[in-house]
């Protein structure tokens, strides 16, 4: 509609035109209207308190031929990045190429490596006799023996509390909680 008369209406204007030349119902103009707004193919302005709206042919021109410029930069770059990895792949062939010595080194590379992963088995096969490791697991052993005891020192405390308190014999305490007659310090 816009194109067809080139010019510029109000949106009460476009909503009498447009039942009447375009087939479109009234109640829908408004929705339509706002969506070719939304999309950047008709144009709106807001002059004191009416809104404007038009689309002239020339616009639509210019977005097409930058859309054109752009996409032909993006082809133009791409282009030259194609030719520029070509040209990689071309450099990194050179001394790649497949010969005797190659396949020998090759081979002997796949060797190595398989003999450094059984290399790698055996030490840790005789990971637990290395003394890092038994260094390591006696620094452990050690904070969980003091752990221990200060838990087993916790509960002659509350045991010797409740002795006062309740006057409870420890024989007693020590069958109510499944404390065992033989329980101490760890050593």
């Amino acid at each position: 509609l816009c194109f067809a008369q080139k010019d510029v209406f109000q949106l009460k204007d476009i909503e009498k035109i447009a039942p009447k030349e375009k087939g479109i119902t009234s109640m829908s103009v408004k929705e339509i209207l706002q969506s070719l707004v939304d999309d950047g193919m008709v144009d709106t302005d807001r002059i004191g308190t009416s809104n404007y709206f038009w689309a002239f042919p020339s616009k639509a021109l210019h977005a097409r031929k930058r859309k054109l410029e752009e996409l032909q930069a993006q082809f133009a770059e791409s282009t030259q990045k194609k030719e520029a990895l070509q040209k990689n792949i071309e450099k990194s062939k050179v001394g790649r190429e497949d010969t005797a010595e190659r396949a020998a080194l090759i081979e002997e590379l796949a060797a190595l490596r398989q003999k450094k992963e059984q290399l790698k088995a055996e030490i840790d096969k005789y990971r637990e006799c290395d003394p890092d490791v038994v260094e390591e697991m006696r620094q452990t052993n050690k904070v969980a023996k003091e752990a221990a005891n200060r838990w087993t020192d916790n509960i002659f405390s509350i045991k010797s509390w409740a002795k006062r308190k309740f006057g409870f014999e420890e024989s007693r305490i020590d069958k109510s909680f499944g404390i065992p007659e033989d329980f101490d310090y760890i050593d």
